[in-house]
């Protein structure tokens, strides 16, 4: 067979195809002696074969595409030593609409930001520990766990993984909104100044327009800007005549007009994704204080049970923190070693 074997599963061959599972925390590294060959579409035509619903999905195999005929990729029997596999495997959305309303119904002085550890470390962190527990099932049941968490655990993971993804999302577009605004409201900005200088000068022997013009440019807002656009454009059709005596460009009065109605669209979409960023961030919110009351739990029993145990300790606790805390210790003892020696004090 033309794939690496690890127990009971088989991983597709292909040099250099890294990631596709993770087993633990360290990466399902693969190669394949027979071809070398990955092809772009393998992973795209396994993914076809798997049909996540209310029954496992049923046995399978892939050809590689290229080299021996014997590449192929090949499902392993379900049984429950792969349920781990398969859980990391299921979709993430579904693992999420699942949990939504678990998730939604958590009271707002509950919730909690993930602010010392990075949501990707924190997610994988959580996945080594369900594996963990699961080498550790019958320790941790005797000291009173309730494996019905850890058994949970695979779906927080996923829906905190795809709330994750949305919040990324939003903030993404929010940005990318937020720095069309900022370019676009620059060139709107200098445009109704250009327009409210040829006008000024234009009607400058007209009292009343002078004065309409005036009113029409009150304002300093967005959407007064937004408005005096459209209301310039309206106000130049009606004095033709005073414009084209100047050498005006009246090709800028329908350029206005425009410029007023995809002005309201971006600024209404900007203040659409701000609100909006704010209901997809609590869901996120949700989701990692749902993962971290099971992941905490589970936690403090694996340190109570294996506190003796200095090995299996370190598989309850984040090895994101203790990096973190071993990196400050350094910091503070390279700082303590550069600091300079008090003088002596002069005879």
């Amino acid at each position: 067979m033309c794939s690496y074997h690890r127990g009971n599963v088989f991983v597709p061959c292909g040099n250099g195809v890294r990631n596709l599972w993770k087993w633990g925390t360290q990466p399902v590294e693969t190669g394949c002696a027979t071809c070398g060959n990955y092809p772009r579409d393998l992973w795209k035509r396994v993914r076809k074969l798997w049909k996540w619903g209310a029954r496992p999905v049923e046995i399978g195999s892939v050809t590689c595409g290229k080299g021996s005929s014997e590449c192929v990729f090949t499902f392993p029997p379900i049984d429950g030593s792969l349920q781990c596999l398969y859980n990391h495997l299921m979709s993430n959305r579904d693992d999420y609409e699942k949990k939504l309303e678990t998730l939604t119904a958590i009271e707002d002085d509950r919730i909690k930001s993930p602010h010392h550890v990075p949501v990707d470390a924190y997610t994988q962190e959580s996945q080594s520990l369900y594996h963990q527990a699961l080498a550790d099932k019958d320790a941790l049941t005797a000291a009173g766990l309730s494996w019905e968490l850890v058994e949970d655990l695979p779906l927080r993971i996923g829906a905190m993984i795809e709330a994750e993804s949305s919040y990324y999302v939003q903030r993404k577009t929010q940005k990318e909104t937020a720095t069309r605004w900022t370019e676009e409201s620059q060139l709107a900005y200098k445009l109704k100044k250009q327009l409210h200088d040829s006008f000024r000068y234009a009607f400058r022997n007209n009292p009343g327009l002078l004065g309409t013009l005036k009113f029409t440019v009150k304002g300093r807002s967005h959407a007064n800007m937004i408005q005096a656009l459209n209301d310039l454009s309206h106000l130049g059709k009606k004095n033709v005549e005073l414009l084209e005596a100047v050498r005006f460009d009246m090709s800028l009065l329908d350029k206005a007009a425009q410029m007023s109605k995809d002005m309201s669209a971006l600024l209404a979409e900007t203040i659409n994704y701000g609100s909006t960023i704010k209901g997809v961030k609590k869901i996120r919110d949700q989701a990692y204080t749902h993962l971290k009351e099971a992941v905490d739990e589970i936690c403090r029993c694996g340190q109570f049970v294996f506190r003796q145990d200095e090995e299996r300790f370190r598989g309850y606790r984040s090895a994101h923190l203790r990096e973190k805390y071993l990196e400050r210790k350094r910091e503070a003892k390279t700082k303590k070693e550069s600091k300079p020696e008090p003088r002596a004090p002069a005879p």
